[in-house]
């Protein structure tokens, strides 16, 4: 009886992730420097059963799982960088940008010395959000942006009461982006905001239209 308690305990079943469903790619979206749908398949079915790797081993701990570990915006850091490290695993024309904070994320093999290059319009930004629109960066950029769109619990929910749910990711967007497609946010001089610039709704638009993945089960209408 113990055994079956804890195999129905909402905490227990939400270390599992939900799986990637092949079935749920645009087999007609367009991406650049040689990526397919199956080096993206391959990369998030990776980081799933990362993802259920520790936080089963963290539950026999009786610790939270890692998206109740880490605050919101670490722990979305950890799926974009699970990400560029990789992608270039199934996609050998990308390389992982060695430039400390480079720009973008992922760039062409062997286009810049050392495969390093602190800014360069050749290459895709790569960003996790558990947001469906609204995603940032630190300036306006001319370049292919890739957001990974996600669903899961975070470090807040408890005092919120939400309930244990399982990691699942809601969709991939992808679209060469150009400056105008930004809204650029300034800061006044006595602010200690973040200076930042959030896709407008033109780029949100380009980005939907170029959809890589959806889930069935992601809830229509919102964002």
């Amino acid at each position: 009886m113990m055994t079956a308690s804890l195999n129905n305990d909402p905490e227990i079943l939400a270390c599992t992730p939900r799986g990637i469903d092949p079935a749920h790619f645009n087999q007609n979206c367009l991406l650049p420097y040689g990526l397919t749908i199956d080096d993206i398949y391959q990369a998030m079915n990776d980081f799933v059963e990362f993802l259920g790797f520790i936080n089963r081993q963290l539950s026999v701990k009786q610790l939270p799982r890692l998206e109740k570990f880490l605050m919101p915006a670490n722990f979305s850091s950890v799926v974009s960088e699970f990400m560029n490290i990789t992608i270039p695993k199934y996609c050998t024309s990308l390389v992982k940008n060695q430039y400390h904070n480079g720009h973008p994320d992922l760039i062409p093999q062997g286009r810049f010395p050392n495969n390093a290059v602190q800014y360069s319009t050749e290459g895709i930004e790569i960003k996790a959000s558990r947001h469906a629109a609204g995603w940032q960066g630190h300036n306006p950029e001319a370049v292919w942006l890739m957001v990974f769109f996600f669903d899961s619990n975070t470090a807040n929910d408890q005092n919120a009461q939400i309930q244990s749910k399982p990691f699942v990711f809601k969709g991939v967007y992808a679209a060469r982006l150009e400056k105008d497609d930004w809204n650029f946010s300034g800061r006044s001089e006595s602010s200690r905001r973040t200076i930042t610039a959030s896709v407008n709704l033109n780029g949100l638009r380009k980005m939907r239209a170029n959809w890589v993945y959806q889930d069935s089960f992601q809830e229509s209408g919102k964002g």
